[in-house]
């Protein structure tokens, strides 16, 4: 399979070469210059199922509550991620990079609050107890080459799970993940 040749547009807004499906969850950043934390993520759809188009749904507001019986639970949440990474490699991009996406929640990094504000949100499809594929990491280290290098994020502290950023309410990405094998395939 040809992989596509990712790159950020001059704008610093957009991944050239993912899938767009614009989310309307998402606003300004308090300082649009600020970029300065990646945050990993998992999400899956119904719980541990992947493929489809319910993640599209849920960042899209549309996901239909009778579809799953976890649906009636979370379709009224307004959430969002800048990208999605699924179990194929493929990228989606639902935010554009210089706006606030809706991902990390009540969240603290080194002492400063609301991560949203200056953080880049990367979902893996996946879940805490399942192990990712190698294509994912793959293109997560790929992307974040780039979005580290464009905001001058040049050390691995400034990537973290959100379990790092929300402990005790969120454990994704979870201890399937391999943080020593992503970091392994970084260049920075």
């Amino acid at each position: 399979m040809d992989r596509p040749d990712y790159q950020i547009d001059d704008a610093g807004a957009w991944l050239n070469g993912a899938r767009i499906i614009p989310s309307p969850n998402h606003d300004e950043r308090p300082d649009s210059s600020d970029i300065s934390l990646l945050v990993v993520h998992a999400i899956s759809l119904p719980p541990r199922e992947y493929g489809g188009r319910f993640i599209d749904q849920l960042f899209t507001n549309t996901l239909d509550p009778d579809a799953h019986p976890y649906f009636a639970e979370i379709h009224n949440l307004r959430v969002s991620s800048h990208l999605l990474i699924d179990r194929k490699g493929q990228v989606t991009q639902y935010v554009p990079f210089t706006e606030r996406a809706w991902h990390a929640g009540e969240s603290s990094f080194n002492g400063r609050q609301q991560c949203n504000d200056f953080a880049i949100g990367i979902e893996l499809e996946g879940c805490d107890e399942e192990a990712y594929c190698d294509i994912q990491y793959y293109t997560l280290a790929m992307v974040t080459d780039l979005i580290c290098h464009r905001w001058n994020m040049i050390t691995k502290d400034r990537i973290v799970g959100h379990s790092d950023i929300a402990p005790g309410r969120k454990t994704d990405p979870g201890p399937a993940f391999d943080k020593d094998y992503y970091f392994s395939l970084l260049t920075l």
